[in-house]
């Protein structure tokens, strides 16, 4: 997926901020629009000492050459060490963790307190930056609210609500909004994706979740989830939390819990939309199954199922027991026909 192509106007206008750069930069937009290529792109671009008249690095001095193989000495990247390809877990150890922890942005201050190698910016890029907790967070704060000179931060959130309002305000907002259908079709079938319209519907419009989605493998468990939610108040709430459990625990951390729980969300939303007359936005080929089930639900307790499912998404980040926490969700997807 070409990024630049993909986000022409939002490549321009990070290429118009090169000349009078502000030290912190924060890439929002929904899931899946390619925001954080975009932003090692830009990295990349800036630290390229022979930049051609398009704004994109080079790829051949040497800059660029330290930059690809991942040990360029003004650059760094902070995400959590799940996310990071090059772990290996050994029988014993700890799993990787899900977020940005408190010693990654502490290991910084040397960084930050030494002269660029080579003369020019140092950069370090933040994904995600929500995976930051409240005293994480503060830690990076201090480093915004005492600007370093000759040094970027890029922080890319999908979720920027759920950053403090202080590193918020820290940073000039850069939005990435969801390309037009056409182009995001395009991107699919080059990339050999059937039934383009289908993943780009149930991501949401953004084309690189609807790669990832018909990549790796969701179908099965995504069909199960479907036909079983279709039986509306005839679902097998504990069956369907049994099949599911089953396909995350096959997945061998490919399928997340919170990715089951998008997928309701998005059913919801749904079901709401139909609701109130609207057309269905993810679910295309159950439209006609979704306006028939949403008959039977009161709008005010689909938008309390809903709100209930904000909560839920949080804690499936780090659940207790992830079989009795898909079986709460499906009980209490089945409650909405309750007469």
């Amino acid at each position: 997926m070409n990024v630049i192509d993909l986000h022409k106007e939002v490549w321009l206008g990070l290429q118009a901020r090169r000349l009078r750069l502000p030290h912190s930069l924060l890439l929002i937009g929904q899931k899946g629009l390619g925001k954080f290529d975009l932003a090692k792109q830009f990295a990349a671009s800036l630290l390229c000492e022979q930049l051609p008249a398009d704004g994109q690095a080079c790829g051949k001095c040497l800059a660029c050459n330290w930059y690809s193989q991942g040990n360029h000495p003004d650059f760094r990247l902070l995400q959590p060490g799940a996310l990071n390809d090059d772990v290996e877990l050994e029988e014993g150890k700890k799993k990787p963790s899900q977020q940005i922890t408190i010693d990654q942005v502490r290991g910084l201050d040397e960084f930050l307190n030494v002269g660029t190698h080579r003369g020019g910016l140092r950069i370090i890029v933040i994904y995600p930056t929500e995976a930051m907790n409240r005293s994480t967070a503060n830690a990076l704060l201090k480093s915004l609210e005492e600007p370093i000179a000759s040094t970027l931060f890029l922080l890319v959130s999908s979720e920027p609500m759920r950053l403090l309002p202080t590193i918020r305000s820290r940073c000039q907002v850069v939005p990435v909004a969801l390309p037009s259908t056409q182009k995001a079709e395009k991107v699919l079938a080059d990339a050999g994706v059937s039934d383009a319209g289908r993943w780009l519907a149930l991501a949401g419009g953004s084309p690189g979740l609807a790669l990832e989605m018909a990549a790796s493998g969701q179908l099965v468990w995504l069909e199960i989830l479907i036909k079983r939610l279709s039986a509306g108040k005839n679902i097998d709430p504990l069956g369907l939390a049994g099949e599911i459990d089953k396909a995350i625990k096959e997945s061998k951390g490919k399928l997340l819990l919170k990715t089951v729980v998008d997928a309701l969300q998005k059913w919801l939303v749904d079901l709401t939309l139909a609701r109130n007359s609207l057309p269905v936005r993810y679910f295309l080929p159950q439209a006609t199954t979704i306006v028939g089930l949403a008959d039977m639900i009161p709008l005010p307790r689909l938008i309390h199922s809903y709100r209930a499912l904000i909560s839920s998404r949080q804690e499936a980040e780090q659940p207790l027991n992830a079989r009795l926490f898909l079986e709460g969700l499906f009980l209490d997807y089945r409650a909405l026909f309750a007469n």
